[in-house]
């Protein structure tokens, strides 16, 4: 990916520490007391219709989960993702485009896995994937793009999204990967198709 070394990833870190924080108090996830405070929910209300906690004011929630971790291998694996990823948007783009894409990308992907399995789910990964799907789109569909994804990294990321499906590996929110990926294409599509307008193509 290119970047812009000059402009320093503020927003990345920041987002990584606070993952890093939260692993560290909940004991990656393991003291409940805790990470109860950033669940999606304390409740499952099955069909369409949000939580009463949410209903009820507590609207973090329908973000944190995003910085809960459960386990070593989880949050290494985000963090170095989301410096990766995040850290290049970022830099060729302005810190507000990060923030806007981690909030819309989080929200979107922790309602569908909320909707999907209930509120026990928690990671980065969603946000990951959305990102992933952003650079991957913009460099596929921008003519003005300085992000370009390896496509060896895409397919490697898609075989990864193939085998959590599976099951193999654990208990993964596969549903916020799926929904994050999505909403990270149309958005990194939809950005392109603008700025080709804007050149008229």
């Amino acid at each position: 990916m290119f970047e812009n070394r000059s402009r320093q990833p503020v927003l990345t870190v920041t987002l990584i520490g606070v993952c890093v924080l939260i692993a560290v108090v909940s004991n990656l996830g393991e003291n409940r007391a805790i990470i109860e405070n950033f669940l999606f929910s304390r409740h499952y209300s099955r069909g369409l219709s949000l939580p009463p906690d949410i209903l009820a004011g507590q609207y973090w929630r329908l973000i944190t989960p995003i910085f809960i971790h459960f386990g070593i291998m989880h949050i290494v694996f985000n963090s170095l993702w989301l410096w990766d990823l995040g850290g290049a948007i970022e830099r060729t783009s302005q810190t507000w485009k990060l923030g806007a894409l981690v909030l819309g990308i989080g929200l979107v992907s922790n309602l569908a896995q909320y909707l999907y399995a209930g509120p026990l789910f928690g990671g980065m990964s969603g946000v990951v994937y959305g990102l992933l799907g952003y650079v991957w789109a913009q460099g596929r569909f921008n003519p003005n793009a300085r992000l370009i994804l390896n496509q060896n990294i895409m397919i490697m990321m898609l075989v990864w999204f193939g085998l959590c499906w599976t099951g193999l590996l654990g208990a993964i929110a596969n549903m916020a990967h799926t929904v994050g990926l999505i909403a990270g294409l149309l958005w990194g599509w939809l950005e392109a198709l603008r700025a080709r307008a804007r050149l008229g193509r």
